[in-house]
């Protein structure tokens, strides 16, 4: 096992070789960004899962996206509650003040935050933050025990995979400056 010396010396040679290849090899784009700040046109949900991070998955550079990152990518829906909201402010600022043109919602295989929905502990939710986060997506979880009661539990959790994005997809449409853009033509 690694000692945590050299698991964060790892991190530390990775931010050398990032700016090593990335930002001495395009320094006008990191000036560009700093001193004209970002202007992505795409805003993308993802899960927090560390295999799949966005940026690489998509094969996109510093600037292109806005990453929302979040257990089993959900986007809850519109509320205005006073209490705290990352998913959404984060949303609210890609929409409202960067002007993103499209919102794309990433879902992956084997996704813990949807294992968490789909088989809570016998008798109970999941425990924590986990289980009240993921029950944004018990709709989902609820149409995928209904229609597939026989399946087997890897056939329903990928098919609440599904589901778990098209809930998100549908919450998008529940904040209203989401809604006017999409209604206007101005947001995919």
């Amino acid at each position: 096992m690694e000692s945590d010396m050299s698991s964060i010396e790892t991190l530390l040679n990775g931010f050398r070789k990032f700016r090593e290849l990335y930002y001495e090899k395009s320094p006008g784009l990191y000036r560009d960004l700093i001193h004209h700040g970002q202007n992505p046109r795409f805003a993308v949900v993802a899960c927090s899962d560390s295999r799949v991070d966005p940026a690489i998955v998509l094969q996109t550079e510093p600037g292109d996206i806005f990453a929302v990152r979040n257990v089993a990518a959900l986007v809850p829906p519109f509320e205005q509650d006073g209490l705290y909201h990352g998913t959404s402010a984060a949303l609210d600022f890609a929409v409202r003040d960067l002007s993103v043109r499209h919102i794309i919602v990433i879902g992956h295989a084997r996704c813990g935050g949807i294992e968490a929905l789909i088989t809570p502990p016998v008798g109970a939710a999941p425990k924590g933050f986990i289980g009240n986060w993921v029950s944004i997506a018990s709709a989902a979880r609820d149409k995928v025990l209904q229609e597939m009661p026989t399946a087997s539990l890897a056939e329903k959790t990928d098919a609440c995979e599904k589901e778990g994005i098209k809930s998100s997809l549908a919450n998008l449409m529940t904040f209203p400056w989401v809604a006017e853009k999409v209604t206007a033509g101005e947001l995919m």
